[in-house]
């Protein structure tokens, strides 16, 4: 997925590992004769900032990289950021990211 939104010309990603369930639901496992359930499966959360008009781009980007038509292939959230502002030069908005 990096090469692929690389590729779409963004700059930067964050990349966050996580625990979470969605539908997988999580599955019970056996350690030293105890059961226990494993419900919070690993993760990984990419987030991208980028302007307005790249938008559609990385979504499709995201898309042809992750999509392997089963469950656990992920989401895409969409939201707005109010303000970007780059601490070390005081740039803001779209020149900021």
């Amino acid at each position: 997925m990096k090469e692929a939104l690389q590729e779409a010309g963004l700059q930067g990603i964050t990349v966050t590992e996580a625990k979470g369930f969605g539908r997988q639901k999580g599955h019970t496992e056996l350690y030293r004769g105890a059961e226990y359930v494993v419900d919070f499966l690993p993760k990984v959360k990419i987030e991208v900032v980028l302007a307005d008009d790249m938008v559609e781009k990385a979504i499709e980007a995201i898309r042809r990289a992750a999509q392997t038509g089963r469950i656990g292939d992920g989401k895409i959230f969409v939201s707005n950021i109010e303000e970007a502002i780059r601490i070390r030069t005081g740039e803001s908005g779209v020149d900021a990211i």
